[in-house]
């Protein structure tokens, strides 16, 4: 076998144990990810715990990515560091599981776990996306991760819609049963996620001095890094959202009486419609770049919002949901990519992990100031958690419309009008070039 043929075959073996990693990873988080504010809830949590938790998770789980680059530079290792941090994971699942087994009224204890179990996740992150995306062809990675992602995603979505079934089925007996049941799953699913991961073999990367930099260095650079004010763009974006985010299941469950049964259909059909068009919008990003999707999609992201505050019928908040999928598909899918694409190999995990803590604190501080301002909003309808919505809505908006006028594509693509890209994603007059193709594991 010549040297260009192994190189594949490990390649392709490494993706096809990533891929079965992620299989079992997503079924875990289908099972936790949309049901830790219930379960909050469900111990005594408020109003203000469910904001204090959103705002914790995002803290500390920017402050963890600060050490992940520093981890791998000190172990020379991204798998290392992914391995232990999915097994100190599988360890608090577990102890999620007793919590509800014993059915124990502490929201407190419950946000610390959550809050540690979160933070784990984002350590990975940074390692995790790096040794990933260097198993991947640059001109393929719209592609693959579009591919990926719609696959993954939808086992995600069927396993939230199976941990809703279960609670709605023991609502009425022992919510706290349906609680152990969904987190005894969430822990033998990434127990197995884990064992995967420890087949994979990871690419050599080599460490140098001059591939590492402060956070303060980073920004310093933010006149003249493009990649720098990218950052400051979507952390920008995820600020607005995160103000109202955390409050929609507050609003469904609370607000609206929903049941665990119509709180579960809601929440599915947003990453549903995510991964039923992520491989679409994947294609168009290999074709005409990654910005021109970012720019078309993040001031329609401000409309999401208003949907809600229209009217709360429930075939009109799916339609809201549906809408609210198909734009997230295209932004995360690029702004992914667009990372991958502005930083070389060397650079990455680093360069990740102060996206990330960057994004985490304009998370953080969305949701702490949202659950702060909810009390002292005037009624919007009826209720003040619609106030914060619009307030929301119009900066995100302002920020989608403005901001990524300040950057630039980072590779050679075709340019194409908004409108071209509108009537070629929902397939009236397909871009020339955009086609169907077959990925490889």
């Amino acid at each position: 076998m010549n040297p260009m043929a192994s190189q594949f075959h490990a390649q392709n073996k490494n993706l096809k144990l990533s891929y079965a990693a992620g299989i079992f990873g997503c079924i875990m988080t289908g099972f936790t990810q949309d049901y830790f504010t219930p379960f909050i809830l469900l111990l005594g949590g408020s109003v203000l715990q469910i904001g204090v938790l959103n705002c914790l998770n995002n803290f500390f789980s920017s402050l963890i990515q600060l050490t992940s680059a520093e981890l791998t530079t000190k172990f020379q290792s991204r798998k290392m560091v992914t391995i232990v941090s999915i097994f100190l994971q599988v360890m608090i699942i577990f102890l999620l599981f007793i919590l509800s087994v014993g059915a124990y009224p502490s929201p407190q204890l419950g946000i610390a776990l959550v809050v540690g179990f979160t933070a784990l996740g984002a350590l990975t992150n940074p390692c995790w996306v790096s040794l990933l995306s260097d198993l991947v062809p640059p001109n393929k990675r719209g592609e693959y991760f579009g591919w990926r992602g719609r696959n993954l995603g939808l086992i995600t979505v069927g396993s939230t819609f199976v941990a809703g079934y279960i609670l709605h089925r023991l609502e009425m007996n022992n919510i706290y049963k349906g609680f152990a049941a969904i987190f005894l799953v969430a822990f033998m699913t990434r127990l197995i996620a884990l064992l995967y991961m420890t087949r994979i073999k990871e690419p050599r990367l080599t460490f140098n001095k001059e591939d590492t930099f402060t956070l303060l260095k980073f920004f310093a650079r933010i006149k003249e890094s493009n990649f720098a004010k990218f950052t400051i763009f979507v952390a920008a974006m995820n600020f607005c959202v995160n103000l109202a985010a955390p409050f929609f299941a507050v609003f469904m469950l609370q607000d609206l009486k929903f049941n665990y049964f119509w709180y579960m259909l809601i929440n599915i059909v947003a990453p549903l419609t995510l991964y039923l068009t992520i491989r679409r919008w994947g294609r168009h990003a290999d074709h005409i770049g990654n910005l021109k999707i970012l720019k078309f999609v993040a001031p329609l992201i401000g409309c999401i919002p208003l949907l809600w505050i229209i009217n709360q019928h429930l075939i009109v908040l799916i339609g809201a949901e549906m809408f609210s999928g198909f734009l997230w598909a295209g932004f995360n899918l690029c702004s992914s990519n667009f990372i991958i694409d502005a930083v070389k190999p060397e650079k990455r995990t680093r360069c990740i992990a102060y996206f990330s803590v960057t994004n985490g604190l304009a998370l953080a501080s969305g949701a702490l100031l949202g659950g702060a301002m909810i009390r002292h909003l005037p009624a919007l309808f009826g209720y003040k958690i619609l106030t914060l919505f619009l307030i929301s809505s119009i900066l995100r908006i302002l920020a989608g419309a403005f901001l990524p006028r300040l950057l630039k594509e980072v590779r050679p693509v075709e340019r194409v009008s908004s409108q071209q890209l509108l009537f070629s994603m929902i397939g009236i007059k397909p871009i020339a070039g955009i086609e169907e193709s077959k990925v490889n594991l």
